[in-house]
């Protein structure tokens, strides 16, 4: 466990002890800030018939942040390591595969929330200069299980890509690439009719769009949670096997 804790602290450190992990932060809250903005102006001070959380949540602003952010965040944890040989020296050092990747996605996902934490903050103004109703943290809580379930997935296709590959250019347009996949079936999961009740569930696992909303209602569907963690599993034990196949050559 103090390896890994270790691992943990070295990641974290290269997201909070460069440049490069600022200016992630204060992107995302740029774009949080000016699409609250945004909705302050179009609502008014009249009270709105949706939920302040689904406001921003159920806007396509929000998956494209998630779609951009997970490739910028992860295309450095293998690759990087990779192209200056630092990577070789970790793996011989007393440390196993599974413990790196722990401690790369960790520090990946945590970065990643830190990244929305802004939003609270945004939440609050919106509701205070807009009448809404008071937040009810049932809902705020789903908001950030959503946020934290769907940044699982995509950071873990990161990892995987940024596995497979030296470059972080490779890493980021590969997972930049199954994000926008994604998104799609989610698109079409999302107008496609279901004919019957099986294709309705098979719709639904794919439909991102209905997730996100039951999240930031409050309402924690199981189905989507296993359908996030089974598919953040699947990806990460893929790297798992990535990352060991260097054994084999």
């Amino acid at each position: 466990m103090s390896i890994f804790f270790a691992l943990l602290r070295r990641e974290l450190s290269a997201f909070f002890f460069s440049l490069t992990g600022y200016v992630i932060i204060t992107a995302v809250t740029l774009v949080i800030g000016s699409t609250f903005v945004m909705l302050i102006r179009n609502l008014g001070t009249d009270p709105f018939s949706m939920p302040v959380t689904q406001l921003f949540f159920n806007s396509l602003m929000y998956w494209l942040l998630v779609i951009l952010l997970a490739p910028v965040i992860t295309m450095r944890l293998f690759a990087l390591e990779k192209a200056t040989g630092t990577f070789e020296t970790l793996m011989t050092t007393p440390v196993g595969d599974f413990q790196v990747l722990a401690a790369k996605f960790t520090a990946a996902i945590t970065f990643y929330m830190i990244a929305w934490l802004p939003t609270l903050l945004s939440l609050i103004i919106v509701q205070r200069y807009t009448n809404q109703p008071r937040l009810d943290l049932g809902m705020v809580g789903g908001m950030y299980l959503g946020i934290f379930l769907s940044g699982s997935l995509f950071l873990s296709i990161g990892c995987l890509a940024s596995a497979m590959t030296r470059s972080q250019m490779v890493a980021a347009v590969v997972s930049l690439a199954v994000g926008v996949i994604l998104f799609i079936l989610g698109f079409m999961a999302q107008v496609i009719p279901a004919s019957s009740s099986s294709q309705m569930d098979v719709l639904f696992y794919f439909n991102l769009f209905k997730q996100m909303e039951n999240f930031t209602r409050g309402v924690v569907d199981l189905r989507a949670v296993i359908f996030y963690v089974t598919a953040t599993f699947l990806f990460l034990f893929l790297t798992l096997r990535v990352l060991d196949s260097r054994r084999w050559k």
